[in-house]
């Protein structure tokens, strides 16, 4: 890990966000750098709950054997198809056997739609996640994930945008899970070198395990670096940010007396 990036971004995310939660990192690694191992409970079975104790300040790694969702473990590269009754399960469901989410009104369109998702092979046996004032000079950290409310939100999105002539293909926000939204998607944007930034957590089965105020947004660190590197002469630092600023603060003020 650049320290030197480590450092800029906590004294910058302080100074322009102040008080809002720090971003998670992943990685792919051949060790488990000094993580607890994740394994799924039966209270803790989706990835995203898991992923409570990270941004508490835990750092946590997890492997193939650490899902009892077999999407997570597929979103992340650990499993080569999901469940054989996906397209089912995503729509209708089958009478007497399977309840659907309904996400999609037809199993044929939730196949098409599949279709088009990106899918990779874990390249390491293990993904170490970290909150990011937790990373040493042995980290490389690869994607950012913010949990965000909408006024964090829209200071990351501008800021994606900053030195970016287009309108449309800066950050997207595609259909699907949770953990495909902070991982699959903006790991293929890197992967591809597109380095799109990614909203997401819109999955409806996962929002239980995120603030009701709360979406992700998920960059690669090529991005991110870009984007701190940008703050001190970007919209950050007028009045207009400056009054959301104090809003975020105050907001963030609450949440830590709840």
């Amino acid at each position: 890990m650049d320290m030197q990036l480590r450092e800029q971004f906590l004294s910058r995310w302080k100074e322009y966000f102040g008080g809002a939660e720090l971003p998670i990192t992943f990685q792919y690694t051949n060790n488990g750098i000094q993580a607890e191992p994740a394994l799924a409970s039966t209270r803790e079975r989706c990835m995203i709950h898991m992923l409570e104790h990270v941004r508490e300040g835990k750092a946590m790694r997890f492997f193939a054997r650490s899902f009892a969702c077999t999407g997570g473990k597929y979103y992340t590269g650990f499993a080569t198809h999901p469940r054989p009754d996906i397209n089912e399960f995503l729509s209708c469901g089958v009478e007497g056997e399977l309840k659907g989410e309904r996400y999609k009104r037809t199993p044929e369109i939730a196949s098409q739609t599949l279709d088009k998702m990106p899918w990779y092979e874990a390249p390491a046996p293990h993904m170490v996640f970290k909150r990011w004032d937790k990373l040493d000079e042995h980290d490389d950290p690869e994607v950012a994930i913010f949990f965000a409310s909408p006024d964090v939100l829209s200071g990351l999105f501008t800021l994606a945008g900053f030195d970016e002539p287009e309108i449309e293909s800066i950050v997207i926000a595609p259909f699907g899970s949770g953990c495909a939204s902070i991982i699959q998607f903006p790991y293929v944007e890197r992967m591809t070198g597109r380095h799109r930034a990614v909203i997401g957590m819109f999955d409806i089965s996962a929002r239980p395990w995120v603030g009701h105020d709360n979406l992700t947004f998920a960059v690669s660190i090529e991005k991110l670096t870009q984007m701190v590197n940008n703050m001190p002469e970007s919209f950050l630092i007028t009045p207009a940010w400056q009054q959301l600023r104090r809003r975020i603060r105050k907001s963030e003020h609450g949440r830590h007396e709840e």
